[in-house]
């Protein structure tokens, strides 16, 4: 299961915690604007704008989490079992891509999330595994951009849903409008401590800082992740330099990882944990990550590449903890 965000200071940053059992041996890779993007359905795409992210270590083609193209459109994909809803059916008069050409076709040919609407509404999810051995998986998507606009993709039975998401959170399940309709249960939640309200015949003390986020969940699943990820998103704090609202994102995405050992799959030791963590930097190209294993930010620049290349760029995730000895 994962969580994704964005948070807007001077520049708008988009992310995610990568929360799963199994690594994949994921990478950085930037897709230069003449890599061709070949499709099982639609004509190829040979020149289109670049893009950097997290994708799976298969090699030759970009199988992406999470990314952000250089105009500062921004995909994450997440799980979205039991709902996610494929078509088995081509249609003449639709765009015909399967869900894992979903992260390319958008951010290869949309520079904002208001030309993503556009394209989403021509677009239909055909079932097809990329191959044998990775059959697709069921996903939905939150989408960002450097206006800050959100959007939450979602391919349902009745077809594919898209919501505008005014929180800029997204989780797994149940589906968006639902996760939406359930922070009601938790309107007053505060910042500040609450007035006693409890009784006039006798007073309550106020023992503690944090009182006012007391019935805040705590627990790993989706629907308590994305309650507790929005309360924390829309009250961060930082300063508006760019360390500080980097450090200020990873802190929100910290505030729902997931730690190794508490949330059982399967025997034998097979635990689901985040795998790592990223933070784009939508407006300067500019791609942070942490692993579960190293808490060292490290940064991998977009515009530092040779963007008008034909083959992809990938850079192994540095998973060995960096310690700093100051003696």
């Amino acid at each position: 299961m994962c969580t994704a965000s964005n948070y807007i200071t001077e520049n708008h940053y988009f992310g995610r915690n990568f929360d799963y059992e199994i690594s994949y041996n994921e990478r950085v890779t930037v897709t230069p604007r003449n890599y061709e993007f070949k499709f099982r359905k639609i004509d190829d795409i040979k020149t289109h704008y670049a893009i950097i992210g997290i994708a799976a270590g298969v090699d030759g083609y970009p199988l992406y989490y999470d990314a952000c193209n250089e105009k500062g459109l921004a995909i994450a994909g997440l799980n979205f079992a039991g709902n996610a809803v494929y078509q088995d059916d081509v249609k003449d008069d639709m765009i015909n891509i399967t869900p894992f050409e979903l992260i390319p076709y958008l951010l290869g040919c949309a520079e904002s999330v208001a030309e993503a609407r556009n394209l989403l509404e021509k677009i239909n999810l055909v079932n097809i595994d990329f191959a044998d051995e990775l059959p697709l998986s069921p996903l939905h998507w939150m989408l960002s951009d450097n206006t800050g606009e959100a959007i939450v993709v979602e391919p349902m039975a009745d077809g594919l849903k898209v919501y505008d998401n005014p929180v800029g959170v997204l989780t797994n399940n149940p589906p968006f409008d639902k996760q939406l309709f359930s922070l009601n249960n938790y309107r007053s939640l505060s910042v500040k401590n609450p007035e006693d309200t409890f009784s006039r015949s006798f007073d309550l003390d106020e023992y503690s800082r944090g009182m006012g986020a007391i019935g805040l969940p705590g627990d790993l699943s989706s629907s308590s992740r994305f309650a507790k990820v929005a309360f924390t998103r829309a009250n961060s704090y930082s300063h508006v330099d760019e360390a500080s609202s980097v450090s200020q994102f990873f802190h929100i995405l910290q505030s729902v990882e997931q730690q190794n050992g508490c949330t059982f799959i399967s025997d034998p030791d097979l635990y689901e944990y985040t795998i790592y963590s990223s933070c784009y930097n939508t407006h300067k190209g500019l791609l942070y990550y942490r692993t579960y294993s190293n808490s060292q930010i490290t940064c991998v620049d977009l515009n530092r590449e040779n963007l008008d290349g034909e083959e992809l760029i990938d850079y192994t995730l540095v998973t060995e903890e960096q310690v700093n000895f100051v003696n």
